[in-house]
């Protein structure tokens, strides 16, 4: 019996193109253990990881005709050298350095005949350090069943327990014939729902989100979100920065106005926002706002994986970020109302909360942000203007491959005719903003670093 991808994983595969290519990436930044970290060792970690995510070693096939959704197979030439590469910045190595990779890396395609992701060790980096860099399809990332590669990479101890031995023998791969039967067996078993398969689209949401998360959806929506200049048509290059603050500020505000960090940090970028606005001369009336899809972790009531540990999820949820409210508390206040005012019956996962999943759960839990966002995307007419994920984690030290985890920023791919995405990842006492833009229309992103800084001291001041 083949494995089918979803109807979900079946949309995202087909339906990308060289401009809005669905891939989940994150980038760790290491530091370099005395003895080093080398490539050998490295691709010895993410070979052992490899049974945890069995997706990675399989390739997707389409079946004659698109009779049925493509298949999952095994790639019998797997080669893990091929996806995991060793790459150096040029001296003196710098952190910008770094981003101009990152943004070239992730507009790159990756080989549609071989399974569908990649790895880079990076060094060269100044201060000591060395960089993971990971793009994976979003087909390859399903949840907690199905979760990213950075995911099972991190480790909590610097010396992980053993792993048992992995013999992978690859399953026989079926034939075009073999493919063609199995599609037609499915139509005369459930022709409805084949139907139905077959034909999902991004513009038909009812087969991306469910009948469910479709009422949701109707409920949330409030009209076409404003005109902005993050909305364009998107290019094919891209620019990448990061920033980054400590967590105890965002405490300190939360403290003194008695909301959730998640607010704070929505109210950090609709203040840096502002600013961008009127740095590029753009009208930002008292009442101008930017709508946001800012996808909420949440755990479901009484849900557990075989393990009995409590599964993740995330639920969608627009907001309309005030930028042209000039008082930092008072734009706080108003996304704080928001979020207390949003139907969800489900609890937010917090930084203890998530300590319980097993791994690094942020790269996961930013890929399905990213999926809620893009079922949005499918409704016709504008529903927002940008993507904002943010992913608690582990707020202690964490490694990869023996390596201290210093930094962790999420790259969330950029949506049709959406030019700016945020990724936000809490770790180990610090808020890591990875921001992706197309290099054509969001030429000036690199302001946007100084300018979410700048947020953060106002909301800091007027709390003390």
């Amino acid at each position: 019996m083949v494995n089918r991808l979803s109807a979900t994983d079946a949309a995202f595969y087909r339906l990308e193109n060289t401009t809005t290519p669905m891939y989940v990436q994150s980038l760790f930044i290491l530091r370099r253990p005395r003895g080093g970290l080398s490539y050998e060792q490295l691709l010895a970690t993410v070979e052992q990881r490899l049974p945890q995510i069995p997706y990675y070693r399989q390739k997707i096939r389409e079946v004659t005709m698109s009779l049925a959704r493509p298949v999952w197979v095994d790639d019998h030439e797997f080669d893990i050298t091929y996806h995991v590469r060793h790459l150096a910045v040029p001296s003196p190595g710098s952190d910008r350095q770094l981003h101009e990779l990152i943004a070239h890396l992730g507009q790159q395609p990756l080989d549609r005949h071989r399974p569908l992701w990649e790895l880079y060790l990076i060094e060269g980096l100044a201060d000591n350090r060395i960089a993971v860099y990971i793009k994976s399809h979003q087909a390859l990332v399903n949840g907690m069943a199905a979760p990213a590669l950075g995911h099972v990479l991190v480790d909590r101890t610097q010396r992980p327990p053993p792993f048992d031995e992995d013999i992978w023998v690859p399953r026989r791969e079926p034939g075009a014939v073999e493919l063609v039967l199995g599609a037609v067996g499915d139509w005369v078993a459930a022709p409805r729902a084949q139907l139905q398969a077959v034909g999902s689209t991004f513009s038909d949401p009812l087969t991306w989100v469910g009948r469910k998360a479709f009422d949701t959806a109707r409920a949330l929506v409030r009209g076409t979100a404003p005109h902005t200049p993050l909305n364009t048509q998107v290019s094919q290059n891209r620019l990448f920065t990061v920033a980054h603050g400590a967590l105890e500020d965002y405490r300190t505000v939360r403290a003194r106005y008695g909301c959730a960090i998640n607010d704070v940090v929505l109210a950090v970028i609709t203040g840096a926002l502002r600013n961008w606005l009127l740095s590029r001369g753009e009208p930002v009336s008292s009442t101008r706002t930017v709508r946001a899809m800012a996808p909420l972790s949440v755990y479901p009531d009484h849900e557990y994986d075989t393990a009995g540990q409590p599964i993740g999820a995330v639920t969608p949820f627009l907001v309309d970020l005030p930028v042209g409210e000039p008082n930092p508390v008072v734009r706080l206040s108003q996304i704080a109302y928001a979020t207390e005012s949003h139907p969800t019956p489900t609890g937010l996962v917090d930084a203890r909360t998530i300590l319980t999943v097993s791994g690094f759960a942020p790269p996961t839990l930013h890929a399905m942000g990213v999926r809620v966002a893009t079922a949005f995307a499918g409704f016709s007419g504008r529903v927002f203007n940008l993507l904002i994920t943010n992913a608690p984690g582990a707020q202690r030290q964490l490694y990869v491959c023996g390596a201290k985890l210093l930094e962790t920023y999420s790259v969330p791919p950029l949506l049709p005719n959406k030019a700016f995405t945020i990724g936000v990842t809490s770790y180990n006492g610090t808020l890591y903003y990875g921001v992706n833009a197309d290099r054509k229309s969001m030429s000036d992103v690199g302001l946007v670093s100084a300018l979410l800084d700048e947020a953060l001291a106002e909301l800091l001041e007027a709390a003390t």
